[in-house]
């Protein structure tokens, strides 16, 4: 434990109070409240594991019986999240995606299970993955049909939820494929969401309403927070650095649209966690966590459990980069400047403190070093007059105190990110 004591003008001990009071006033002032969707959940980003950039529409069981859409996929996946620990740090909805269903409903019009890959049925899985501790999510489309080309819920939207209901599903991923109009698919999310809160079960209303009205017309989030817990705004996530980059561009370029719908209860959703697949590099791995964290984005991880490796594992439940991630303030971090392919992106936290993501964006040549003055960080008020600064990502290390009028400097490797985290000492003193 560090104690730094130091002696300060009363002008400047009375500014940075008044800063840091209005600031403050600020955040609490912004904090979307009762015009959330009014079901209680979501209060943090939803974290756990959602099988589609992974395994994507595989339903040949006889082929490849390890990667198909099958129960026995999912039950191992459960197992996994029980034992290895990914339970106890936050990742506990195990979500099914497109694929899952027969071709045709039911004589009753219900949706069903395809009865070769899902056996047990819907319901059986459910209890299973609860008695692991466990949530289960699941999948469907607002159009007449799945992305896939499964059944889809439009004219059974209360049928639907009541199924889901009835099969024990915590979390309902609504799709919006095959849909006729802008105005079809806005009154089938609104349609879907009342239903789901009709049934009286908690379930999770992960929409898809903003990323298919983009390309019409301007999202009405307002709209959109009332009715759904996380949405998407872009195209799918690839295991790509040019697909996580493109994905990051969208957020900065849109963030005075969409930041400040992001609150308790309701947020915005870049698409799931590729890190340990095969297609980002180690810093990458590093730069989609840290940034994720910054976003306040739902975790959703999209990778097979069963072969990730130590260091994926160990990037993913970390505890601290989590922290950020569900820190319950609830504000979404934007990015602060880029400039000579460098990018600063930072988050308000709880407890006046902060998160500062430093981003090396340039694809060529070794690590860079990048300079920035602490007090144009946290809209001038998060090192005033002094903070404590620790190095999450990639290695934990405190870097110790600094100043307001002070620079901190740090080395950054290509398509890498440094994490840092701003914050309060209760040992910190200022002496009159």
């Amino acid at each position: 434990m560090v104690t730094v004591t130091m002696k300060l003008t009363s002008r400047v001990q009375h500014l940075g109070c008044l800063l840091a009071l209005c600031f403050l006033a600020q955040v609490l002032w912004d904090i979307p409240g009762v015009w959330a969707l009014d079901n209680g959940l979501a209060m943090t980003p939803t974290m756990g594991w959602l099988h589609w950039e992974r395994f994507m529409c595989n339903t040949d069981c006889k082929e490849e019986p390890d990667s198909c859409i099958s129960e026995k996929l999912f039950m191992q996946m459960a197992d996994l999240m029980d034992s290895d620990g990914w339970k106890e740090v936050g990742y506990e909805y195990l979500c099914i995606d497109d694929c899952w269903m027969a071709a045709q409903r039911d004589s009753k019009g219900r949706l069903q299970a395809d009865p070769i890959r899902f056996p047990s049925g819907i319901r059986h899985l459910a209890n299973y993955v609860h008695s692991k501790g466990l949530k289960l999510g699941i999948y469907a489309d607002v159009g007449k049909k799945t992305c896939a080309g499964f059944p889809g819920s439009f004219g059974y939207y209360d049928i639907d939820a009541e199924t889901f209901a009835d099969w024990g599903v915590d979390l309902l991923k609504f799709d919006g494929c095959y849909c006729d109009s802008v105005e079809q698919l806005a009154d089938g999310y609104k349609h879907m969401s009342l239903a789901l809160n009709k049934t009286g079960r908690s379930i999770v209303y992960s929409c898809e309403w903003p990323l298919y009205m983009w390309p019409f017309r301007k999202p009405n989030y307002t709209e959109i927070r009332q009715y759904c817990n996380h949405w998407r705004n872009s195209g799918d996530v690839y295991d790509s650095w040019q697909s996580v980059k493109s994905i990051l561009e969208w957020t900065s370029s849109n963030q005075k649209t969409i930041v400040s719908a992001a609150g308790p209860g309701g947020w915005n959703d870049p698409d799931m966690l590729v890190i340990g697949n095969f297609g980002l590099s180690w810093d990458q791995q590093i730069t989609q966590m840290a940034l994720w964290a910054i976003m306040a984005a739902p975790l959703l991880m999209s990778n097979d459990l069963r072969h990730i490796s130590l260091q994926a594992k160990m990037l993913l439940q970390n505890k601290d980069v989590i922290a950020i991630n569900q820190d319950p303030l609830g504000k979404q971090g934007y990015l602060l400047r880029k400039e000579d392919n460098f990018e600063v992106w930072e988050r308000p936290l709880s407890s006046l403190a902060w998160a500062v993501a430093m981003v090396n964006l340039q694809e060529i040549g070794g690590p860079r070093s990048y300079t920035i003055n602490i007090a144009s960080l946290g809209q001038g008020v998060a090192c005033n007059p002094a903070c404590f600064i620790t190095e999450l990502l990639p290695t934990k290390t405190k870097l110790g105190f600094y100043e307001w009028t002070s620079c901190l400097k740090t080395r950054i490797n290509p398509t890498g990110t440094v994490l840092l985290l701003l914050g309060r000492s209760q040992t910190f003193k200022k002496l009159p």
